[in-house]
This record gives structure tokens, sequence and C-alpha cells, in this order.
């Protein structure tokens, strides 16, 4: 097969792209996706991440290697394998960080990449349930709506973060951050608007368009230094080769784009050795500059029933499940979290440096069902982390993970905000009219002193996770430190380029869903010549 780009990836960044290039009918595309097709029905319900997460069908299922920083454990990094990428097993939260973090990339050398820059493709991806205006779009592909659910307790933590001295805020996607409220979502109508459904569905029966499922691509092909093709294995192992006449661009997201780079060749050389690569392009960083939102969950017990009591009974779930098939409304409709807050630690900083997830419910983990008791969770990731970390090949095969190596709570500013972070979130819990409707402290536990910096820190090592915003393993910039430059394309090789949250030179003060979306739309301008 030949066609005039070849994508590599379908999330969030990858659908966009085939549906903006293809628009042109003169223009052959080639989508390429490990995963398959997003044919499981719990990816399109809101609240099917409690299904969809772990589940090797549409998940790569990664872990990290031991990290000094939390203890020596190792944790969950949950990744889509299906059409939508990450997109379609999401929490479902849209979030574009904050102005400044794009003016920072700009000032950074990455011309085209400021707000003013940016905003316009936010809205143009919108269509958003609240109406247009100065932030945000109506028409475009991807819905975003207001909460369905509202909980109680969710709402007594607003109030209760405003007692304490944080504003309300009924838009931290608009000329402000800071503040306190509620989320918004990539819902239409009660189901999930991934990528896949917003860009690729209206789009699929394009006769320029190739959607190629269940491919793993183990290398760019290359003439030289000229990106031609990519080689990829089909679903029964056969090998197959499709030709690029114009570019490759990967969207693999921030831990298969720099493998892909690594396998085929570009990257350091030394390690590529070590493992069996035969060098093509030194690019020392390529894998580098890891960085991840980490979060430290706090939950409550409560004196009064929550999430968990509503779903505990088979009965119980049944009318809920009802509930969505006949009104598309209730719990099933419930995006990770409903309540956030984004707030500063010190008053020394600029721009809030913590973000809040508020659940009106508890649980290890997503895919592992709730707590068998009444309670809620806090939880608070640092937005601007110091660490940073780095993917390591693990040898020459590409079914092999790479190593990822998150180096977490690295430097002194990283444990300090989330300590401070912690010690907000157990302030706020201190006021009514939140907490009067809790009973105990289940983590931390309230021997644990708020004076304790060092049990905080230890307690924050052994009980955080990732929140799943992995970004900067293909870092743009100017200096010849970066990946790829601020056009995205790849330093030293024709006919490549780098589209998803890979390129991030620093991570956004936020979930990164809407952003890699917006790369996505960026790419599409710059491929196209409208960048």
């Amino acid at each position: 097969m030949e066609v005039d780009y070849v994508i590599v990836g379908a999330g969030s960044a990858g659908c966009v792209i085939a549906n903006r290039l293809s628009a042109d009918p003169q223009t052959k595309v080639a989508l390429i996706e490990a995963g398959g097709p997003d044919t499981n029905p719990w990816i399109h319900i809101p609240v099917g991440y409690f299904k969809t997460m772990h589940n090797p069908s549409v998940d790569w299922c990664y872990r990290t290697e031991p990290d000094p920083g939390l203890n020596g454990r190792s944790i969950d990094w949950p990744r889509g394998k299906v059409l939508g990428g990450s997109s379609s097993l999401n929490g479902l939260l849209y979030v574009r960080g904050q102005k400044e973090d794009y003016d920072r990339w700009r000032q950074m050398g990455n011309v085209g990449w400021g707000w003013d820059d940016v905003l316009p493709l936010f809205k143009r991806s919108e269509d958003q349930e609240r109406g247009e205006d100065e932030y945000h779009g109506v028409g475009g592909p991807l819905s975003v709506s207001n909460m369905r659910i509202q909980r109680p307790i969710c709402d007594a933590w607003v109030a209760a973060a405003q007692a304490a001295g944080y504003p309300f805020n009924p838009d931290y996607n608009g000329a402000n951050q800071e503040g306190v409220g509620y989320f918004q979502l990539t819902t239409r109508n009660g189901r999930r608007c991934s990528a896949a459904v917003a860009y690729l569905k209206p789009i699929r029966n394009r006769q320029n368009l190739t959607i190629v499922t269940r491919a793993l691509v183990t290398r760019v092909a290359m003439d030289g230094k000229r990106a031609t093709g990519v080689v990829y294995r089909d679903r029964s192992g056969e090998t197959k080769t499709v030709k690029a006449r114009r570019e490759v661009i990967l969207s693999g997201g921030a831990i298969n784009s720099p493998q892909i780079l690594m396998l085929s060749g570009i990257g350091d050389p030394d390690h590529l050795k070590a493992n069996g690569i035969e060098p093509v392009h030194a690019l020392p960083n390529v894998g580098k500059g890891l960085q991840d939102h980490l979060q430290a969950r706090l939950v409550f017990k409560c004196n009064e029933p929550t999430l968990n009591d509503e779903v505990r009974s088979l009965f119980n779930q049944a009318r809920i499940a009802l509930k969505y098939a006949l009104f598309r409304a209730g719990p099933m409709t419930m995006a990770a979290s409903l309540a956030t807050g984004f707030m500063k630690t010190r008053p020394d900083v600029q721009t809030p440096d913590i973000q809040f997830h508020v659940q009106p419910w508890s649980a290890d983990s997503p895919g592992e069902g709730v707590h068998p008791f009444s309670a809620f969770t806090m939880s608070v990731c640092q937005l601007r982390p110091e660490s940073r970390g780095e993917l390591r090949l693990d040898g020459p095969d590409p079914a092999s993970y790479v190593k990822i190596i998150p180096n977490y709570l690295s430097t002194e500013t990283d444990c300090r905000t989330i300590v401070a972070g912690v010690n907000i979130a157990r302030n706020i819990a201190r006021h009514n009219p939140l907490a009067s409707k809790i009973s105990e402290e289940f983590r931390p536990t309230a021997d644990l002193s708020c004076d304790d910096y060092e049990g905080t820190l230890d307690w924050a090592r052994s009980n955080s996770v990732s929140i799943y915003h992995p970004t900067g393993t293909c870092a743009m910039g100017t200096t010849d430190a970066a990946v790829v430059g601020p056009d995205l394309k790849v330093k030293g090789i024709e006919g490549l380029r780098v589209a998803d949250c890979s390129i991030m030179p620093e991570i956004v003060s936020g979930n990164t869903n809407a952003p890699a979306i917006m790369i996505g739309e960026k790419a599409s301008d710059l491929i196209a010549g409208r960048g």
C-alpha cells in the first residue's frame, strides 16, 4: 500500500490528524493502530473506565520500574490500545491547562505554540455545551459538556473549600484557572465522546482514508535519513509495509512514539547498540525528559451513603443500569471525578501548582471495584513537577515493553509540593459542611500529624499513584537537546514528524487529553502548510 501520509497511532492526536488530512479527497491517508476497533460497549459508557482500565484487550497495561521516589514501588500506567487511544478509556475530563503553560513553550523558542496561537485550535475542536464565547467554540467535532450527575459529598467539598478560602470558579477553562468547581467532560448525550467518536466515526467511509487495526508498527522505513513509510506486523504476524510519499507522522503517545523512533535507529547511539539496534541518526534525548502527574489519593470514610453504597447491591446496579438505558442519566454518566480545584501551595507561586480530583466513591484502583464502606476520595497532584524520568528499550523486539523509569519525587520542590497538597486536602476536610459528613480519615490515618513533614512525605511515597499523564519523551524545542522542532519534524530526519503529548517541552498544568487533541489540530495545520 502506498499513500501520501502514514499516521501511526489512532489516539487523541492521531484521530484528529487523520480527519483533517483526509478532508482533501486528493490526499491518501493511512492510519495504523496497534489495538482493535472501539467495539467494546464499555468504552462508550462514561463510567466504563471501571471495566476498560487494566483490560488487556484495550489497555497496554504498562507498569513502571520500581521507583526509589515511591519507596521502591512499581505502579500501573494504563494507556489505550484501541481506536481512540487513551481517550477511549480515560476519565473524560476536559482540561486545557493554563495560558502560562503555552506562553512558556513559546518563550522556550517554540514559535507558534503560545496561548494566543493554540486557543483558536482548542475552540476549533470544541462543541461546547455552554455555548460560544471568547474562550470556547461550538460546532467542532469534540463535544464538551457539563456534569449530568451531582452528589452531596462533592457539593459539600466545593463549599468546604470555599470556607477554607479558595474561590469558586465556574469555568477553569476560561479566563482564569484558579479556584474550585466542577469538571467539564468529553461526553455527548450521556455517552463518551472519544477522539475516535469525534474525529473518526463521521469520516470512516472516506475513500482516501485507510484504517488498519491490530497492526504493531515495528519501525519506520528509512532511505538514508528520509522516512519512506512504516513496517508493521498484522494480526497474523505477517510483516507488511505502508509507503508514504510525503510524510510519516508518529502519534503513538509518550511511550510508543519514542519506542518506535529508537527501534528505527533514532536515539542515543550507545543505548541503541546496547539493545542490538544499529544507529541511523543520533538524537540522545529520545525517551528522555519524561514527566507525569503523580497523585496522592486521600480517602475519608463518611457517616452517610456515598456512591460506594449505591453500587454495592445487585438490585441497585440493575436500577442504575435501567436509568442509564432509559434516560442516559445517573451514576453511569459519571466521569472519573466530579469536583475539582486548582490551587497554590504558597503565596509566591504565580499560578496554581496543585489540582484536586474529588470523587464520591473510593477504590484502590478504578478497575478493582469500590471499597466496602461509605467513603469519598480527594486526589491531589502537583501540576508542574520538576522531576524527569526516561524510557529505555528492553531489547530489539518491538513487542517487548520499554522500561518506564518515572523518577518521581526526586527534587525538593516536588516533595514539598506533594506534602503541601496533602495538608491542604486535610485542612479542607476540617471545614463544614464537609467536616460533619466525615466519620474517619482512612488514608492517611488521623495518627499522621500535618506537622510531620517526613511522615507525610513517606506516606505519599508509599501510596501515591500516576494520574496517567505521561509527556515529554520527544520534546519540542530549538536547541540540539530537542527531538522535534516547533514544526514537529524529527531533527535530522526528512519526512518524519511526531504529534502527541510526547512533544511537550514541559507538562501542562492539568489533564492532558484536551492538549493532545489540540496538538493534533496544530500538527494538521503544520503539515498542510497552514501553521
